[in-house]
């Protein structure tokens, strides 16, 4: 993860930008459509991060838990994750 640490806090920063501008969209009443497709472009950038922190966590992590004999701790994690992906 340390690799793409900077590469994460850029991305949030932006995120936090967005919204920053979406707050004063909204408080002066912003047409709808343009609000919305800047929430819209918020929700593509976190997935970005979350791809992002997958990719790290899957090549160092996790790859590190199953070497470490840590099988059944990682694939529960795993598991877990999946099931908050698909709520």
């Amino acid at each position: 993860m340390q690799a793409s640490k900077k590469d994460v806090l850029n991305r949030l920063a932006t995120i936090d930008g967005h919204l920053k501008g979406i707050r004063k969209m909204v408080e002066e009443d912003q047409y709808c459509v343009d609000i919305l497709r800047q929430t819209y472009a918020v929700e593509r950038a976190l997935k970005k991060v979350e791809a992002v922190l997958l990719e790290g966590h899957l090549n160092g992590c996790v790859r590190e838990g199953f070497q470490s004999g840590r099988d059944n701790e990682i694939i529960r994690e795993l598991e877990e994750l999946f099931e908050l992906s698909r709520k």
